[in-house]
């Protein structure tokens, strides 16, 4: 009991089973199919179909990092195409591994390490790339809860709600006063006064060549083009499997499961997006095990090929770095000038 009224300890508890609560759930939903359901399902995937599935990690991911090259260079933040492939290639591992994607974050300190910019400046290009490579799921989400409308109307209730949040979220921070006044309402209940200092240069640098409206509007358009690739591949996977949802519903209902599985409770969606898209798919007539193992499956053709690129790459960094892509010592807080 004594445990519980401790707060440090409460809260120690609570960080260390949260992830744990969607592996938890795929393992029942797994219990409650069969495991020699989900197993005999997979051996239906026909080979040819996982190559080329597989093909197109590919160009989506020198897409998406084109995508990137486009907004750092609307911040003026030089960074080759090869370094910013390495590094987004090392944070997209170390994203699939932990509970909604957060440890994209893990870019940051390759980022300051290549170019030396205040962090305020990199924390605002990865808060400007969030919000372009999620938007496009909203929409696709929004689109997908309308043809979903007839089944289930609730679903659109829940999307329309989420996607209004976003863009009052997004459209707070587009203005610098705003902003500042958000970061000073967290310094005073959050930070210390021996942070102050980091505190100052990061909200002064945050805005700094903050990009206008028009200057993403190549990236977005980037963003959606990588989307259906992804949702491209994972219905080629589903062909083998049979399932008789028309690719374009296909393409706006996926999304749905994929902003369930950013909710930070499990690595990579795991769990929740499963039992999303059980529910999703009933609609089409689509069997719990399919939808499991086209979720699983696309999962690995997705997250995880590309996650292992990363994890090559992030083993063999210092090498890489030592032989390619020789740079200034890393430093994660500007030095006083």
């Amino acid at each position: 009991m004594s445990v519980f009224l401790d707060k440090n300890k409460f809260l120690n508890i609570f960080k260390n089973t949260i992830p744990l609560i969607g592996i938890i759930l795929l393992i029942l939903i797994i219990w409650n199919i069969g495991l020699s359901k989900i197993i005999d399902t997979f051996l239906k995937i026909h080979p040819m179909l996982i190559f080329f599935s597989a093909l197109l990690t590919i160009p989506r991911i020198l897409i998406r990092n084109q995508q990137w090259q486009l907004i750092l260079k609307n911040q003026k933040i030089k960074i080759t195409y090869l370094k910013s492939l390495k590094i987004y290639l090392i944070g997209y591992f170390y994203a699939t591994i932990t509970p909604g994607y957060l440890g994209t974050i893990i870019k940051a300190p390759y980022v300051k390490d290549e170019t030396d910019e205040p962090i305020g400046k990199i924390f605002s290009n990865f808060f400007i790339l969030s919000f372009i490579n999620t938007f496009p799921l909203y929409i696709f989400a929004f689109f997908g809860s309308i043809v979903l409308i007839n089944y289930n109307v609730n679903i659109f209730y829940i999307t329309i709600s989420v996607l209004i949040f976003v863009i009052l979220f997004y459209g707070f921070f587009i203005k610098k006063e705003r902003g500042e006044m958000f970061f000073l309402f967290l310094y005073k209940i959050l930070f210390l006064k021996k942070l102050k200092k980091i505190y100052n240069k990061f909200t002064i640098t945050f805005y700094d060549d903050f990009p206008e409206i028009k200057k993403l509007i190549t990236p977005f358009f980037l963003s959606v083009i990588c989307w259906i690739i992804i949702y491209s591949q994972i219905y080629l996977l589903g062909l083998s499997l049979n399932i008789e949802i028309p690719y374009i519903d296909f393409l706006l209902i996926y999304p749905i499961a994929n902003l369930v599985a950013l909710i930070p409770i499990t690595a990579g969606g795991l769990g929740t997006r499963e039992a999303t898209l059980i529910f999703l798919f009933s609609f089409y007539g689509v069997s719990p095990e399919i939808a499991v193992v086209l979720s699983l499956s696309g999962h690995l053709i997705t997250d995880v090929l590309t996650g292992l690129y990363g994890l090559i790459i992030s083993f063999s960094d210092l090498r890489i770095k030592k032989i390619f892509f020789p740079s200034k010592n890393s430093k994660i807080i500007d030095d006083e000038r």
